[in-house]
C-alpha cells in the first residue's frame, strides 16, 4: 500500500484547511484509512479515520471540527478541519492499516509524508 497526502499549509486561527490522501497498491486489503499527528514535543495521536465500512472515527480534540470522508472511485480520503486551534498545529500523517489477524487483532500500518499544519493565532 502506498500513501500520497496532499494538502495541509498555513492558516490563521478559526480557519479551514482540508487534506487529502490518495491511496494505490493493495487497497482492497486496508482495514481503514485516516490521519495521525504529532505535534512539537508530542507523540503521534489518531485524528481521525474511516474504516472500510464507512464507519469514522475521531479523537475527542477534533469532534465536532473535522469530517473525514472516502471518495472509493478514487481511493482517497479527505480530511476537512474547520474552526482550527493553535493547538492543531502539527505534522499531519496519512495513516492505512490492514489487519493481519482477526483473532489477534495484529494490524500493518502504511505510512504516507507527513504534510504541515500551521495554525496561526
Amino acid at each position: 500500500v502506498q500513501l500520497q497526502a496532499s494538502g495541509g499549509g498555513l492558516v490563521q486561527a478559526g480557519g479551514s484547511l482540508r487534506l487529502s490522501c490518495a491511496a494505490s497498491g493493495t487497497i482492497d486489503s486496508i482495514n481503514a484509512m485516516g490521519w495521525y499527528r504529532q505535534g512539537p514535543g508530542k507523540e503521534r495521536e489518531l485524528v481521525a479515520e474511516v474504516s472500510s465500512y464507512s464507519v469514522p472515527k475521531y479523537a475527542d480534540s477534533v469532534k465536532g471540527r473535522f469530517t473525514i470522508s472516502r471518495d472509493d472511485d478514487k481511493n482517497t480520503v479527505h480530511l476537512q478541519m474547520y474552526s482550527l486551534k493553535s493547538e492543531d498545529t502539527a505534522v499531519y500523517y496519512c495513516n492505512a492499516h490492514t489487519i493481519e489477524s482477526l483473532l489477534t487483532m495484529s494490524r500493518v500500518d502504511y505510512w504516507g509524508q507527513g504534510t504541515q499544519v500551521t495554525v496561526s493565532s
